[in-house]
């Protein structure tokens, strides 16, 4: 049996959203300040930068989170590390290279509470049985989801999608039946939900955040010609065709990953990947 106060009926934190296990907490004023820090801790939660964590209720069940990301657990709840033996640590370990995800996504199971670290992305809760094929994630967006969700590493359906596209050459897929916690540098009401029925979606950069796993994604010259992709100023673009959906960010996010910070602390996915392939080079030294 447990009890927390001035948690969820804190004034100053509210839920902007829940779905079945998950709940999107949000601070609206950072209030842990100091006097040199308050003034640009007002302005910025005037303009939505605001501290957000993910509350997950554990009934008997399980979920899978990002390495680091857990920040306090309440309750009869227990973590299993997700990997099976060296074998599959090594095959994690790759993964986790190729997509830029956490190597290994531990899964915490049981009755009681679990609060992931918070962050200054907006986080974003979608059904995957809203997702066609299931949903293909760009570079960094996982956080957590129900563990009964499948995850895939999918490679782009040809070498200029990697090499022209700005999309990386593998992707992380999540499929099945559940609820996904993802990280997007762009809040929810910015993101333009495009869909798509046996028809093309044409792209610029690299502005999509999400797309269904049942579309094709390819990059092809914006001109049935070189000189007339050449004189248009577009030059090549991504390509998304078939039946789905893609979430379009209004802005570029790589660009706007290098040029602000984004999370409060940093996830650990990508040093602990880094730290588990060390570790690995080392015994085969």
């Amino acid at each position: 049996m447990f009890k927390f106060k001035n948690f969820l009926n804190n004034d100053n934190i509210k839920v902007v959203e829940k779905k079945e296990g998950m709940r999107v907490l949000e601070y609206v004023n950072d209030l842990s300040v100091t006097p040199y820090s308050a003034t640009t801790s007002y302005f910025a939660s005037k303009m939505n930068v605001r501290k957000r964590q993910v509350l997950i209720e554990l009934n008997n069940s399980e979920y899978t989170i990002s390495a680091g990301a857990m920040q306090w657990t309440i309750g009869n709840v227990e973590m299993q590390s997700g990997v099976k033996g060296a074998g599959d640590l090594i095959g994690k370990a790759i993964k986790g290279v190729v997509t830029k995800e956490s190597t290994v996504k531990p899964i915490y199971k049981g009755k009681g509470i679990l609060v992931l670290e918070p962050t200054y992305r907006h986080i974003l809760l979608e059904d995957l049985t809203e997702w066609e094929g299931g949903i293909v994630l760009d570079d960094g967006m996982f956080l957590a989801c129900d563990s009964k969700v499948e995850q895939k590493v999918v490679s782009r359906s040809n070498l200029s999608s990697a090499v022209f596209g700005g999309e990386g050459l593998f992707n992380l897929k999540l499929q099945g039946e559940g609820i996904a916690a993802l990280e997007s540098f762009v809040p929810r009401d910015e993101l333009i939900e495009i869909d798509l029925e046996n028809d093309v979606l044409k792209v610029d950069g690299n502005f999509a955040v999400a797309w269904s796993g049942s579309l094709e994604f390819t990059v092809e010259k914006s001109s049935k010609t070189l000189m007339g992709s050449a004189i248009s100023g577009e030059g090549l673009v991504n390509v998304y065709r078939g039946t789905g959906k893609v979430l379009l960010a209004p802005i570029n996010g790589q660009a706007m990953n290098q040029t602000h910070g984004s999370k409060a602390p940093d996830n650990a996915g990508e040093s602990v990947t880094n730290t588990t392939i060390n570790g690995i080079m080392g015994m085969l030294k």
